[in-house]
């Protein structure tokens, strides 16, 4: 195990690609949960159901970072991260601008606009994680990895806290987006000092070797199921994210609160999962061990929930004070991708740490579904406690059985 100074780590741990990949999903976030955020003032504005309407269109979002998952990593497998980190910001900054336009566009399904847009700002948005954490653990030492990949997330998943703020600064949601997508066009120029990773250089010219073949995860039993269980590890974040935070405002009459601001919810979620990300890097280098650092956070995470919905929210405040209980424990968020990146060999590591995460996020719709069918036949809460059972019995049982990777070489292939 290779030692450094502390003055080596800073200088690695504040490198040209970890301050802007961290840049750069700072405003992947901000973008990415704007809508969640905007989505009650929005659709009011619109003058449209605002339950149905805001259901369809974060599944069009969500849809839209599935199948951008796909893309993005197949590009950057194929033609460098790098490619990735310009294109994916472009076309989530333009949608982004898009989408503050919406009140002069004068169309008879406005609806079906914004959604639309939402999922290409999704196609978009897919790429920016991915490609960051790729670039990021192939540049850095392998003693280094867990701490640079959480710096990156802990520091970009703040950008759900400013997206709060700008909206009740700016006090209209259409300038929230015009500032969301200015700074991601801002940040292009910044990357454009940015090198290409040197293990994907040392492969790009090599024709007899496969590069992005997303297929190859499933004819091959052994990677299929690692990469099944990559996905199950990242559930519990978008289950407290999507619907314990998202859809707060539906839990308000469960508990007797007059109301709970579902944008407050989402930023005192992810001030908790920022803070979680950075101690989760560090975590993972004391305990020498990606699993026991993510099982401890979902344990801790699965309290949370329990004392949230078992009488423990009895103010608004109380709830607000559970979302950033349950930020903070699934703020392995970061650990959970590079355990990813470090599962799959340099030719398909975009494509698997650019899916699985976009897996995850795609499968919000399903999770949504399972709250608004057992809701229907129970009541929110009993609804949120089954959809919940489920998440963390899968993302449990993968934790616990998917191969350690802390301290693995990265310089191999599928």
């Amino acid at each position: 195990m290779q030692t450094f100074t502390t003055s080596q780590k800073l200088k690695y741990l504040f490198s040209f690609p970890v301050i802007v990949a961290a840049l750069g999903y700072f405003v992947d976030i901000y973008d990415l949960l704007l809508f969640g955020i905007v989505r009650i003032p929005s659709l009011e504005a619109l003058d449209v159901d605002i339950d149905a309407a805001g259901t369809l269109i974060l599944n069009f979002q969500m849809t839209g970072l599935l199948i951008g998952g796909i893309l993005w990593g197949i590009l950057g497998d194929k033609k460098g991260r790098l490619s990735v980190l310009f294109g994916s910001i472009l076309v989530y900054s333009l949608a982004n601008l898009a989408c503050g336009f919406l009140p002069y566009l004068q169309t008879s399904n406005v609806v079906a606009l914004y959604a639309g847009l939402r999922f290409i700002a999704g196609i978009g948005l897919a790429g920016e994680l991915g490609a960051g954490i790729t670039l990021v653990s192939e540049s850095l030492p392998k003693e280094l990895r867990a701490i640079g990949t959480s710096m990156v997330a802990g520091f970009g998943l703040l950008g759900a806290v400013v997206a709060q703020l700008t909206v009740e600064l700016a006090g209209d949601w259409t300038t929230a987006y015009f500032i969301g997508g200015g700074l991601g066009l801002m940040l292009l120029f910044l990357r454009i000092g940015v090198l290409e990773s040197g293990m994907f250089q040392q492969i790009e010219h090599k024709e007899h070797i496969s590069k992005g073949n997303f297929l190859s995860f499933f004819t091959n039993g052994r990677r299929l199921v690692k990469y099944l269980r990559c996905i199950a590890i990242g559930l519990p974040t978008w289950f407290c994210v999507g619907i314990l935070a998202t859809m707060g405002n539906q839990f308000a009459l469960a508990f007797g609160i007059e109301s709970i601001n579902p944008g407050k919810a989402i930023m005192w979620t992810y001030v908790g999962i920022s803070a979680g990300d950075f101690a989760s890097g560090f975590i993972s280098h004391a305990l020498h061990s990606r699993k026991k650092a993510i099982l401890y956070m979902m344990i801790f995470t699965a309290i949370g929930i329990c004392a949230m919905l078992f009488g423990g929210s009895k103010s608004e405040t109380h709830y607000y004070f559970f979302c950033a209980w349950l930020g903070l424990g699934t703020g392995y968020w970061a650990m959970f991708v590079t355990v990813a990146a470090e599962q799959f060999g340099t030719n398909v590591r975009s494509t698997a740490t650019t899916t699985v995460p976009n897996m995850v996020r795609g499968l919000l719709p399903l999770m949504l579904f399972g709250f608004d069918f057992f809701k229907m036949k129970t009541d929110v809460v009993l609804s949120a406690i089954i959809v919940g059972i489920i998440v963390f019995s899968l993302a449990i049982y993968s934790t616990l059985t998917i191969p350690e990777t802390h301290g693995r070489d990265l310089e191999f292939t599928e």
